[in-house]
């Protein structure tokens, strides 16, 4: 029983849990917040720039890009489009294959957009993390902007990083950042008593009916407008920026395979999303959590990238529900409200980076659990990774992703609670691999999604309840494609031993019962004292 070196494992690295209290009660948000507001107004505009970050890679509906749009057309100035690429950024977020291919493909699209406006989208290379504040500080002087756009983004790092550009460039450039991930601005949905709200029940509520009472919210603005010609742009490359080494893919034939089942752009997002609304989504409450039914509207990834605003997907819901922003469970159909509600989740996921922003940074949100010791289970991590636990929906859920970048969220949570109740394996490593694997992968989802707790998901039983057939179990492991009934998702303990052994497949890594009974005396014997 020990905890890995942090060397060996980078994930694991974070401040102490006393410094992580200190920087929830003066969050990087707030000082941003502070600088954006202390700035010089610039009335003499000289060149525009929008800055766009992975998170909102579209030219339609995009708050910063239409107000710098608007700014360089009232001022009759340019507008230039900026991203800045980092290979080593790709790497210190455990970026997978799947998405630094989608990003890579999106730009492309989006740059080719942008020509017919003559508006250019060029490329700034940063090679170290370090380097990107004097890549894009470099880069807004040297082509004499007056002012830069961009949307927020709500990680420490990122928070940490616009802290610093606007520091950098003092009074040279004034820098305007907008909301743009969410329908709700993250830190604005209050408690009674004037707190941020932290659950989700009341959030939802309260949500459904700001949206409700204010249906402007779901308003989407308009494509930037033309150039008068395209300008001269300095210090940045046309040409797309290449995939890391390490983030490509294996071989062609997954290049292709993925590529097919997540393709890239604005309309490929918007496709999806008006096959879903127009043909699924009346299914989607019955059928949601049945992993076989493939159900969900796969969005994520569209939404993790920014390819699709959350906002022009709920005005196409709104447009949908009788041009009716009422998503409350009287005011739209079951499967508008589910979906719905899976959105909100989302927004909460931001407005607690925001307020609690040791999210971000490899420490769990309850901060007792930092004091859990997890287990060094190599063999059962091995297994883990490659769905040969032995366990036939945590391997399901576990083939799945490794072939389609992508798991069903049901499976999600099943997962994570075997690694780290059943295995007792650090949820750093799980989180990590999802990092490394999910085609929508995004860090506010990814670690609210793997946050520890005391609940312990029972694989049989949930696989029993939600994949009631074992056809979601019998498509990922052809092992038990030919076992009958309730058999499948126990077959260690449901078939005869000569049965068993003639499928090929592995016994259980480890007894449920049994190491759910370790994690919770672990839990509670390494949490009792604890004091963060």
């Amino acid at each position: 029983m020990a905890k890995h070196p942090a060397e060996g494992h980078p994930e694991l690295l974070h401040p102490s849990t006393k410094r992580a209290k200190q920087i929830d009660a003066a969050t990087p948000f707030n000082e941003l917040l502070q600088l954006l507001d202390s700035q010089a107004s610039i009335d003499d505009v000289k060149n525009v720039i929008h800055w766009f970050r992975s998170k909102d890679l579209r030219i339609h509906d995009n708050k910063a890009l239409h107000n710098a749009s608007s700014l360089a057309k009232q001022k009759s100035k340019p507008l230039i489009c900026v991203y800045v690429y980092c290979p080593e950024e790709f790497e210190w977020h455990g970026t997978s294959p799947a998405r630094s291919d989608l990003i890579v493909q999106t730009l492309v699209l989006m740059q080719t957009e942008l020509k017919q406006l003559q508006i250019p989208l060029v490329f700034a290379t940063a090679e170290g993390r370090k380097e990107i504040v004097p890549t894009i500080v470099n880069f807004i002087k040297e082509n004499d902007a007056s002012h830069v756009f961009a949307n927020f983004e709500y990680e420490v790092d990122e928070l940490r990083r616009d802290i610093k550009v606007l520091n950098e460039l003092g009074d040279n450039a004034q820098v305007s950042l907008y909301h743009d991930q969410t329908v709700v601005v993250p830190g604005e949905v209050k408690t009674g008593s004037g707190g941020p709200m932290k659950v989700f029940t009341p959030y939802h509520r309260t949500w459904l009916g700001l949206v409700k009472e204010s249906a402007e919210l779901l308003d989407t603005v308009p494509d930037p407008e033309r150039n008068a010609s395209m300008p001269d742009v300095k210090g940045a490359s046309h040409d797309a920026p290449p995939i890391p080494k390490n983030k490509q893919f294996d071989s062609e034939k997954t290049k292709n395979r993925i590529r097919k089942l997540w393709p890239a752009g604005h309309q490929a997002g918007i496709d999806r999303l008006n096959h879903f609304i127009h043909k699924q989504i009346e299914n989607y409450a019955k059928t949601r959590s049945d992993p076989s039914k493939d159900s969900s509207s796969r969005m994520s990834a569209y939404f993790s990238s920014g390819t699709v605003s959350v906002r022009e997907a709920l005005s196409a819901l709104r447009s949908y529900n009788s041009d009716s922003a009422d998503f409350t469970e009287k005011g739209a159909s079951p499967g508008v409200y589910s979906w719905v509600r899976e959105i909100v989740f989302r927004e909460l996921y931001r407005q607690m980076m925001v307020v609690i922003p040791h999210n971000s940074m490899n420490l769990p949100q309850n901060l007792k659990f930092e004091f859990v010791q997890w287990e060094d289970d190599e063999d059962g991590w091995k297994k883990w990774c490659e769905g040969q636990t032995g366990v036939p929906f945590i391997d399901a859920g576990m083939r799945q992703l490794n072939h389609e970048a992508y798991m069903h969220n049901r499976l999600r949570m099943n997962v994570s609670s075997y690694l780290y109740c059943n295995l007792l394996i650090d949820y750093r490593r799980g989180e990590r691999y999802f990092a490394e694997t999910l085609v929508d992968w995004d860090l506010c989802n990814n670690t609210q999604g793997w946050e520890p707790s005391y609940t312990v998901f029972n694989p049989v039983s949930q696989a029993e309840k939600n994949d009631p057939k074992g056809d979601y179990i019998r498509k990922w492991i052809p092992e038990l494609k030919g076992v009958e009934g309730k058999a499948v998702f126990s077959p260690h303990d449901r078939l005869s031993k000569a049965e068993f052994e003639k499928l090929g497949y592995p016994r259980p890594h480890v007894d449920w019962k049994q190491t759910k009974q370790r994690c919770m005396e672990r839990f509670k014997s390494d949490m009792k004292d604890a004091e963060p």
